[in-house]
């Protein structure tokens, strides 16, 4: 006895034919929209309904004032506690460029920085001539020279391209670069190159910079120097005697003899302590033209005693000598 298999029944579907519509929110404070699934709140859609692809976003008036209201809301903060904020915040950042430049304006101005970097190509060459064979140039030919000043009328510095005694900072800064790159081609000649010597030849460097610059400071403080030479004039007083352990530096590469590079060292010394004597003299001794530039309207001429010019020759002296130790810690590459 044969049985018929049973009716196919097709599967009833068990989820609604439409989606209903969420209970409403409040807008978001980003400015979007809920998008409709239905044609009304609660109804199924119609045989005919199309749904829009978009909703067309609100203007740009629209836009702000929802954020205006919603903005800090979103973030569990009042409009007030927000305002509050962002004036604390505008207060500390004023507050702090105020205090760097009262402290730190008047010693590195963006225009004194742009006066030492006023150079010519004929200034160069005569300045690394000057500071090489600083003998060659006659002791009356050192005062650095005076100008007016076009917007101010008052007396001031010559820039460097007018006047080869004015000291400059792109033959120190570009000095430096050399060595730094001097100490790693000699470290690549040995086959010791390494990334590191490159940080330690710029920071002993710095290090020079810093320990010269310090002395010559102190020592204008306690000999009651008035008026003296500004930060960056004796950072790049300083500076110079990178010219001349580069020119230690480069003959030792091509001749390997230790008398011959002591005798360029005695010089370079030698030479850097004398153009440091001749230019420091107008920051610890200043003539009549310093007075000028430091006072525009000098009602007299300030004479140095006896006992204090002799204890300033002194500290010129030392210096100088000091230079030796400098630089003989530069050339130990």
């Amino acid at each position: 006895m044969s049985h018929s298999p049973p009716p196919l029944r097709h599967p009833v579907p068990t989820h609604p034919a439409y989606i209903p519509e969420p209970v409403s929110a409040p807008g978001s404070p980003d400015g979007y929209q809920r998008f409709s699934s239905s044609a009304g709140q609660g109804t199924p859609p119609g045989p005919g309904y199309h749904v829009p692809a978009y909703v067309p976003a609100p203007s740009v008036g629209q836009q702000q004032g929802q954020q205006g209201q919603g903005d800090f809301g979103a973030w569990g903060m009042n409009d007030a506690t927000a305002q509050f904020g962002m004036q604390l915040g505008q207060s500390a950042v004023a507050a702090g460029q105020d205090y760097v430049q009262r402290n730190f304006g008047t010693m590195f101005a963006a225009t004194s920085v742009k006066h030492h970097f006023n150079v010519s190509n004929s200034y160069v060459m005569n300045k690394l001539r000057l500071v090489l064979f600083p003998w060659l140039q006659k002791p009356a030919a050192w005062r650095r020279r005076v100008r007016r000043s076009e917007t101010s009328q008052t007396a001031e510095w010559a820039s460097p391209r007018d006047d080869i005694n004015s000291p400059d900072l792109y033959i120190p800064a570009m000095a430096l670069v050399t060595y730094i790159l001097l100490c790693a081609l000699y470290a690549g000649i040995s086959k010791q190159f390494h990334t590191k010597i490159l940080g330690e030849a710029l920071s002993r460097g710095i290090a020079v910079l810093i320990l010269d610059f310090a002395f010559v400071k102190l020592g204008c403080y306690f000999l009651n120097v008035a008026d003296s030479a500004s930060v960056i004039d004796i950072v790049a007083y300083g500076g110079y005697k990178f010219v001349g352990v580069i020119f230690v530096l480069v003959p030792s590469f091509l001749i390997h003899a230790p008398l011959i590079n002591t005798l360029l060292f005695i010089y370079a010394f030698l030479a850097n302590a004398f153009f440091l004597l001749r230019s420091l003299r107008s920051v610890v001794l200043p003539d009549a033209s310093a007075q000028l530039v430091s006072s525009p309207n000098p009602t007299s001429t300030a004479t140095i005693p006896p006992a204090a010019r002799r204890r300033r020759v002194i500290f010129l002296f030392l210096e100088a000598i000091s230079q030796f130790l400098y630089m003989g810690v530069l050339v130990r590459i």
